[in-house]
């Protein structure tokens, strides 16, 4: 098991290289977090919801991702609720301390995945959550050391040495565990360093004297990974000379950005997340993302103005594109007359589709592949909404999926378009043909599953160059010595 010191030290990274390793010596490998918070998801092979990360971490392994791998996912709707998916399924929408009385029944499933994934593989590298040493979430804690208490599985803690502190960082961390916790951990793992590694040796000596832990390799900081990210919004990567820009509001509660991914790896587009309190630049094309909470952030978006600057943004001939969330905000309502994402109520939409959408409890979850109606263009992704639309908009589709039904909307003048598939760029011949109907007349958009396929293999490179995986295996008997 993976833990870390902090969020983004580097654990769900770590954990697909791994799973890489291993692959490439022939284990058969799978991923697994209990428990993950996060508002990037994916859909599985059996009809269930994971996180983006052990999605990434399937591919790592060269398997379809399955619900069993992530078997409790919380998606947060408030800064003090989250919808609960179990095993791929909503569970509810909880408030927090309603979700820590739930824990008791969260084990149960948790403990049941793992035996299920346990019984076809021959090895599994588990990711944990945050930090170990939040003391504060101890008391049933699933998601680190009591899971690993559980399943009696051994830890390796990574640490994020670009941060600053990352000695203080492990040995706090350590200290802070129980002593049956601590008598768990095998070693440490720095990550993202840049530099000299002569000059952090003394460190090095230093943390296994203090620990009577090895430091089981230090791994360099990676540049231009193309991997997906489990939940925080990418480094932005402003090109001075940009041919052509997109801006996407960074609303509370987007979902799903790595929709995106292939947008920031074509040469010539710049794509910047704008959070609030900023006004919205310039740009091409305008996106809309998916939201988890669609009302509240269309709320939001309105109460930074940027419903205004839209308007003005169509009335300069700017392209206009809404996703999942998104979509339903270009119609005139967005209804929630059961409370699933917050206060029941209607809101009203920027009433650019005449269409109105209700949300409801069962929540659509599927793999779908289509062509656009424009040109025929082969597209693929994945539908993740509770949200079902109707609206004279629809009678002029976006795109047209291969079950035989219609998807997302058009606008008559040609300037609007949205749709309910996330992963619309996937595929690089949709891709170029939504730039071109932006304004991008030519562009040399790269296949987002061979970027991160070559990630993989680059990310897997820098572990077997880096890390003592004799140690490791030695520690573990996973195969990493095949």
């Amino acid at each position: 098991m993976v833990q870390g010191t902090t969020s983004d030290a580097g654990k769900s990274t770590l954990v697909a290289g791994l799973c890489r390793v291993l692959v490439r010596r022939g284990v058969r490998v799978a991923p697994f977090k209990p428990q993950n918070m996060a508002l990037n998801a994916a859909v599985t092979t059996d009809g269930g919801e994971i996180g983006r990360a052990q999605a990434l971490q399937a591919a790592a392994c060269r398997i379809a991702p399955h619900s069993d791998m992530n078997p409790v996912l919380l998606k947060p709707t408030t800064d003090i609720g989250a919808q609960v998916i179990v095993q791929g399924q909503v569970r509810g929408n909880y408030a927090a301390q309603a979700y820590h009385a739930l824990k008791p029944a969260l084990r149960e499933a948790v403990l049941d995945s793992w035996q299920r994934l346990g019984a076809q593989y021959e090895a599994i590298v588990v990711e944990g959550a945050g930090s170990p040493a939040e003391i504060n979430l101890r008391e049933g804690d699933i998601a680190n050391m009591g899971f690993a208490e559980a399943a009696d599985c051994p830890v390796i803690i990574v640490a994020d040495i670009d941060r600053g502190g990352v000695f203080a960082h492990l040995v706090g961390t350590l200290d802070l565990l129980a002593p049956s916790e601590q008598a768990r951990v095998i070693g440490f793992v720095i990550n993202r360093f840049r530099g000299d590694i002569a000059l952090l040796k003394p460190g090095l000596d230093w943390l296994k004297q203090r620990t009577g832990r090895p430091v089981l390799g230090v791994l360099p900081y990676l540049q231009g990974l193309t991997l997906d990210a489990e939940d925080a919004l990418p480094t932005p990567q402003l090109r001075s000379d940009a041919a052509f820009r997109i801006v996407v509001p960074a609303l509370p509660r987007i979902s799903n950005h790595t929709d995106f991914d292939p947008l920031r790896a074509t040469p010539g587009v710049e794509l910047e997340f704008v959070p609030g309190g900023r006004t919205l630049p310039p740009a091409d094309l305008i996106i809309l993302p998916g939201s988890k909470n669609s009302r509240a952030d269309l709320a939001w978006l309105r109460a930074q103005g940027w419903d205004t600057a839209i308007r003005r943004h169509l009335r300069y001939g700017g392209k206009l594109l809404g996703i999942c969330g998104g979509f339903q905000m270009l119609g005139e309502w967005v209804s929630d007359p059961l409370g699933l994402e917050g206060d029941a109520g209607d809101t009203e939409g920027l009433g650019l589709f005449s269409m109105r959408t209700e949300l409801r409890p069962d929540k659509q979850l599927r793999r779908v592949t289509g062509r656009l109606c424009r040109g025929g263009e082969r597209l693929s992704g994945y539908e993740i909404h509770a949200g079902e639309s109707s609206g004279s908009a629809l009678e002029r589709p976006l795109c047209r999926l291969d079950e035989g039904w219609p998807d997302g909307a058009l606008s008559e003048d040609g300037c609007v378009a949205g749709t309910y598939v996330h992963g619309i760029f996937d595929e690089p011949d949709a891709c170029r043909a939504l730039l071109a109907w932006a304004g991008l007349a030519v562009a040399e958009v790269p296949p987002i599953g061979l970027l991160r396929e070559t990630a993989l293999d680059r990310l897997a490179d820098a572990i077997e160059a880096h890390l003592d995986l004799a140690r490791l295996d030695q520690l573990t008997g996973l195969g990493f010595s095949r």
